[in-house]
C-alpha cells in the first residue's frame, strides 16, 4: 500500500543513524503505484530523493524535498536451467539476506558479498564488491520506472555501465530511475573465489570448502573489521580504495615496503585507503560526536549524537592529511546529502 507521510524522520532509513527529516516521503510496493504517484502529483517537481536502506548515504541536513522509498519486496526464479537460475528480487530486499537465501539453496556467485549491508536495489548503483567479486558479475539486468516519462524501462548488464563502485546510476542517469527489480544470474556449479584476503587461510580449519563455509568465513571476517550498523552508527567503508597510475604506486611502494597495492591492468594499480588513514594516525581519533573506528580506518562511526556535518568534517580532515602526506586524493565512496 502507498503512503505519502509529511515531516518525516529519516533517522531509520540511514545506518548512520542521523536524524534529519524530509518535507515529504513517499513509500510505495508495487510498478503501479510509483507509476500512479509520478502522473497525478505535482511533488516530484520539487527536490526529490530516491531513499533505499541508506547504507550508503550521510545526510548533513534536513531534505527539503520528497523522498521515494521503493518497499518492493519479493524473490522469484524467473528462469531455471542446468547450469544456472536468473532469480528476479525486489529493491526492497535485504541483500545479505538474498545471500543467505541464495547460499542455502547452493547457487553460487554471491557468496563473497555476505553481510555487506543496505538493499538489493542498491547494488547496481554502487556497483558492491568484496573479496575479489563485484555484483556486476551476477547481474543480468535491472528495471526501473523513468521519472520523466513515467515508463518501465530495462538495462542490460551492459547498459548499467559498471565500474569500481560505480555505474550509470551514479553518472547521468543518477535520480532519473526508480530501481524497482534486479534479475540476477546465480550459477549452479561452485566457483569458488577464495583467494583474497584472509579467506583461504581461514578455510583451513573446515574439513571442506562449500559455500556456507566460505559465507561463515566471510561473515566472521567482516564483523571482525566492521562495526555492526545496528550498534554503532557507520556506513562501512567511507572512502574508495584509489586508483592510481602505476608508475605512482610503483614510486610510494618503494618508499612504503607495507603499502598494500593491487594492480588492476597494466596502466593503474589500486591502493588501500585504510592503510593510507592508518599511517596519517587517525585510527580510534575523534572530532566531536564523529570518529574513526578504532579496528579500521576506512571506516567512520557516529559515536552518538553526531551530525552529518560532523562526520563530514572529519571526512575532509582526513583527505587533508592523506593528500599532504602521500599526494593521494580520497573519494567518498558515502553519498553526502
Amino acid at each position: 500500500m502507498a503512503v505519502l507521510h509529511e515531516n518525516y524522520s529519516l533517522k531509520k532509513y540511514n545506518t548512520f543513524g542521523i536524524e534529519a527529516k524530509a518535507n515529504y516521503f513517499f513509500e510505495f510496493e508495487s510498478q503501479l503505484e510509483l507509476i500512479h504517484f509520478l502522473k497525478n502529483n505535482s511533488l516530484i517537481n520539487s527536490s526529490y530523493l530516491i531513499l533505499g536502506g541508506g547504507s550508503n548515504l550521510l545526510f548533513t541536513d534536513d531534505f527539503n524535498g520528497l523522498v521515494l522509498h521503493p518497499n518492493i519486496r519479493g524473490i522469484e526464479i524467473q528462469e531455471d536451467g542446468e547450469e544456472s537460475i536468473l532469480v528476479k528480487v525486489g529493491a526492497n530486499e535485504n541483500w545479505d539476506e538474498f545471500v543467505a537465501w541464495s547460499v542455502k539453496n547452493n547457487y553460487s556467485g554471491i557468496e563473497n558479498l555476505s553481510l555487506i549491508p543496505g538493499a538489493v536495489g542498491a547494488t547496481p548503483v554502487q556497483n558492491i564488491g568484496a573479496y575479489g567479486v563485484e555484483v556486476q558479475e551476477v547481474i543480468e539486468r535491472v528495471d526501473a520506472i523513468s521519472i520523466e516519462t513515467n515508463n518501465l524501462v530495462s538495462f542490460s548488464n551492459t547498459q548499467c555501465e559498471f565500474d569500481y563502485r560505480n555505474s550509470v546510476f551514479k553518472k547521468e542517469y543518477k535520480n532519473l530511475f526508480v530501481i524497482t527489480h534486479v534479475y540476477f544470474r546465480l550459477s549452479k556449479t561452485s566457483k569458488f573465489k577464495i583467494h583474497y584476503g584472509a579467506i583461504e587461510e581461514k578455510l583451513k580449519s573446515y574439513s571442506e570448502i562449500n559455500l556456507r563455509n566460505i559465507r561463515e568465513v566471510i561473515i566472521k571476517i567482516r564483523k571482525s573489521k566492521l562495526p555492526d550498523p545496528e550498534k554503532i552508527g557507520n556506513a562501512g567503508s567511507f572512502f574508495k580504495n584509489p586508483i592510481i597510475p602505476k608508475e605512482e604506486a610503483d614510486i610510494l611502494k618503494q618508499k612504503y615496503q607495507k603499502l598494500p597495492i593491487y594492480p588492476m591492468n597494466e596502466n593503474e594499480s589500486k591502493v588501500a585507503a585504510g592503510w593510507l588513514i592508518d599511517q596519517c594516525g587517525w585510527k580510534g581519533k575523534q572530532i566531536g560526536n564523529a570518529g574513526v573506528h578504532k579496528d579500521q580506518a576506512l571506516v567512520l562511526v557516529n559515536l552518538g549524537n553526531a551530525s552529518g556535518s560532523e562526520i563530514l568534517n572529519l571526512a575532509n580532515e582526513i583527505r587533508k592529511s592523506v593528500i599532504y602526506r602521500f599526494g593521494i586524493k580520497l573519494e567518498m565512496e558515502v553519498n553526502a546529502i
